[in-house]
């Protein structure tokens, strides 16, 4: 499960990186998010999302019982400390992916707020032209 977190981890990395710079792979991103969250496409990523908290709060859970359990006893024994790292990590890479997950989202509303604001301002700049203003009278030092 590891390489695949780290894989889930480094393609929104990859795609937050994207959505930083105005490129035309962005546009691509953007069209796709604004498809994926149409339909059912929303209700799945939220059960994946769901599912992903699920399995963090019970890699949690099992981390808290295996330190109360060290405790207890007093001394571990190597089983226990692998996995215990084990799950610290699997918890620390599904915490990560679920706030990269959320970045992502934060990211494609903001994108796609600036899309409209930047066409509905280029539209009243084209509708209304602003023409310069010049004032002739100045005073100078002279007067």
């Amino acid at each position: 499960m590891t390489p695949l977190l780290f894989m889930v981890l480094a393609m929104e990395i990859g795609v937050i990186i994207i959505m930083l710079f105005n490129s035309p792979l962005r546009n691509l991103i953007v069209t796709g998010l604004d498809r994926l969250k149409q339909g059912r496409g929303l209700v799945t990523s939220r059960t994946i999302a769901a599912t992903f908290f699920t399995v963090f709060v019970f890699n949690i859970y099992d981390i808290s019982k295996t330190k109360k359990r060290v405790t207890e006893v007093g001394t571990t024994n190597p089983t226990d400390q692998v996995l215990l790292a084990n799950r610290v990590l699997e918890a620390s890479l599904m915490g990560f992916c679920l706030f990269l997950g959320l970045m992502i989202d934060r990211l494609h509303y903001y994108v796609k707020e600036l899309w409209l604001l930047r066409k509905s301002l280029r539209s009243v700049r084209d509708a209304n032209p602003i023409q310069p203003v010049i004032n002739n009278n100045k005073k100078t030092l002279s007067d």
